[in-house]
């Protein structure tokens, strides 16, 4: 089967869904089927060391508007065409923009099912780019209509399918969980001992954990204000933050304002002080860390993950901690907290400082208690990226012959005619610059051709004007010859003369 996997994040650039789909591509890839990823190109990205084709379509740059990120042209007619050359069997889209017209301007062609998957609150990420209401429910209306006109709508938990519902979508969908590529199992006690060794750590607290962006919307603030509740009443335990974002420097500054001792790893690799406490406790930020063994090495040190996020519809952190036997603690109805028992596999809280502070002291400092959740967690919500994409791969097949005996009806004609308007319209701008260019070209081509007619000119006239200079030069140099001959023949006749004279007056007056 040929797949064709589209989404607006890919190396260089690395987030959660980019993740999801390299992780597709590269099951895929292994299972011998044939991947195809579009996503907006890059400057002086290299796409070609991957075992599937990368198609970096034309971007323009909005990194300043949307941090790292830029913006596809979807309607990009070479990488259309190289798309439509792979043949899909199967077009997945995985951002509800640009990567979902691209996938609908695609499929005219190619007439095969397009799957879009639902991974992220996109109402809170319109609602912090555009403040005005009415524009961010139109952009989210745009983004609905976009979304309803695909063949099946999958979501990564039921939350976030109700928060889709929530934004005026119509249609039905499907949960289809993402996977882990942490393998199962703890990490050896060497290997850990290496990785943490160079932070303040004592055995005996324990070590709580949070891995992901450093963004106040992850719950972070809640967090620290849960460990200013167990400082003040004495207890020692070790607050791990592994990541970065925007708001790392405000959530440090936060962890000292509320009296802990913050320890902050630098770029270069060093350890400061960022904030020195008297009292219990202490928060550590340790950074960015892309090493997936470093990252299992942290889980396995750790005695609870903390992940008091109500943004995150998956929280793939969270299987990941289970991979390696932690349990975590998360807020109740939580899209993240699906599949958790409370006491059993898992922590939930309401959302406030004082639940967690009640969690983390009741059940942190109890490594039985803690370990027995971690060890169900493992066991029961686990799931590995081969198990989620050879599902996700079944449901493929699945919707393939579907279309080949027509249950799967078109969608949207009033959208397609919309997007086509708006694919002529940019192939039409894409056709303006192209003869602008071979204008361009042509005049460049009539200026350089001028440009050499008048050198040659300059080089046979230069060559001229040197000939008729050596010849000048030549003849001046004979007639040169000629006078002074001349003038020596008449020198020697006078002096001949003025001798004979001379000797004359002598003999008269002899």
């Amino acid at each position: 089967m040929n797949v064709c996997l589209l989404n607006d994040s890919f190396p260089p650039v690395i987030d959660g869904v980019a993740n999801v789909v390299m992780n597709y591509a590269d099951v895929l890839t292994k299972m011998g089927e044939k991947v195809c990823v579009a996503t907006p190109a890059y400057p002086d990205a290299d796409y070609e060391g991957y075992p599937y084709s990368v198609v970096a379509y034309k971007s323009i740059d909005t990194t300043e508007i949307v941090k790292g990120y830029r913006a596809g042209n979807p309607f990009d007619r070479q990488a259309l065409n190289k798309m439509k050359l792979f043949k899909p069997d199967i077009i997945h889209t995985h951002c509800p923009v640009a990567s979902t017209m691209m996938a609908r301007a695609l499929n005219r062609d190619v007439d095969v099912p397009v799957v879009f998957t639902y991974h992220t609150k996109f109402d809170v990420d319109i609602a912090r780019a555009v403040k005005t209401k009415t524009l961010q429910n139109e952009g989210a209306r745009i983004m609905v209509d976009n979304i309803e006109a695909c063949d099946e709508v999958w979501t990564v938990s039921r939350g976030a399918g109700e928060n889709l519902k929530s934004l005026g979508f119509q249609g039905d969908y499907r949960v289809v969980s993402n996977g882990v590529d942490f393998e199962k199992g703890r990490v050896e006690e060497d290997f850990v001992r290496g990785v943490t060794k160079e932070f303040d750590l004592p055995q005996d607290l324990p070590i709580f954990l949070f891995v992901g962006r450093i963004m106040e919307y992850k719950g972070l603030p809640l967090i620290i204000d849960a460990l200013k509740i167990l400082s003040e009443k004495g207890r020692d335990f070790r607050m791990v933050f592994v990541g970065g974002g925007a708001d790392a420097e405000k959530m440090r500054k936060k962890a000292a304002e509320c009296g802990l001792s913050v320890d902050v790893k630098n770029e270069d690799g060093h350890i400061e002080a960022f904030a020195v406490s008297e009292k219990p406790g202490k928060v550590i930020f340790a950074g960015p860390e892309h090493d997936r063994k470093i990252l299992r090495a942290w889980n396995t040190a750790s005695r609870l993950f903390l992940f008091p996020s109500t943004y995150d519809t998956n929280g793939i952190v969270v299987r990941e901690a289970a991979a390696c036997g932690l349990a975590s603690v998360l807020i109740k109805d939580s899209c993240a907290a699906e599949g958790i028992t409370d006491g059993a596999n898992g922590f939930l809280i309401d959302e406030n400082a004082q639940s967690m502070a009640k969690v983390l002291e009741e059940c942190g400092f109890d490594p039985d208690l803690t370990g027995t959740a971690g060890q169900r967690a493992m066991d029961e919500i686990y799931i590995s990226w081969n198990d989620a994409v050879k599902l996700a791969y079944e449901r493929y097949a699945e919707l393939v012959e579907l279309k080949k005996s027509g249950l799967l009806p078109s969608k949207k004609e009033a959208s397609d005619n919309l997007i086509r308007l708006l694919e002529r319209f940019t192939s039409g701008t894409d056709m303006m610059f192209t003869e602008v260019r071979d204008l361009k070209d042509g005049m460049m081509e009539n200026f350089n051709e001028t440009i050499e007619e008048i050198s040659e000119k300059k080089n046979a006239l230069k060559q001229d004007m040197l000939e008729k200079k050596e010849a000048f030069t030549e003849q001046m140099n004979e007639r040169k010859e000629a006078l002074t001959e001349q003038m020596t023949e008449k020198k020697d006749a006078f002096e001949q003369k003025l001798l004979t004279k001379f000797r004359g007056l002598k003999h008269e007056k002899d």
